[in-house]
Order: structure tokens, then sequence, then C-alpha cells
């Protein structure tokens, strides 16, 4: 399993959480997504392509830096 962590410097309340959580979660390969709001990251696990995730992030309206 392979871990990607992408900082989203949008990231600010658990409604951007919840959000970013659900459009990467959709993401084929992704086995687990942790969004951390004090952070401002988005951890995801699994064999998802980083394209797709930064896309589903886009999706969610936030960008990852």
């Amino acid at each position: 399993m392979n871990q990607l962590v992408l900082s989203v410097p949008d990231i600010s309340c658990d409604h951007c959480a919840k959000a970013i959580a659900g459009e990467v979660g959709e993401v084929a390969g992704v086995s687990a997504v942790e969004v951390d709001v004090a952070a401002k990251s988005v951890t995801v696990t699994g064999a998802a392509d980083p394209v797709a995730v930064r896309s589903a992030i886009a999706e969610a309206g936030y960008r990852a830096a």
C-alpha cells in the first residue's frame, strides 16, 4: 500500500474535510482518506493514481499545492 500526502492550503473546516474525503474516497484504488484540517493536509492510502487524487480534490473545489 502506498501513502500520498498532499498539502491543501484552503482547508478551513470540517465541511471542507468532508467534501474532500467524499470526492477522494470515490477514486479507484483509494482504501483510506484522512483529512487533517489543522495541518491542511490530505493523506491517501492505497494504489490510487496521484493525478486522479488531485483531480478529485479539485472536483471538491480545492487545490492541492
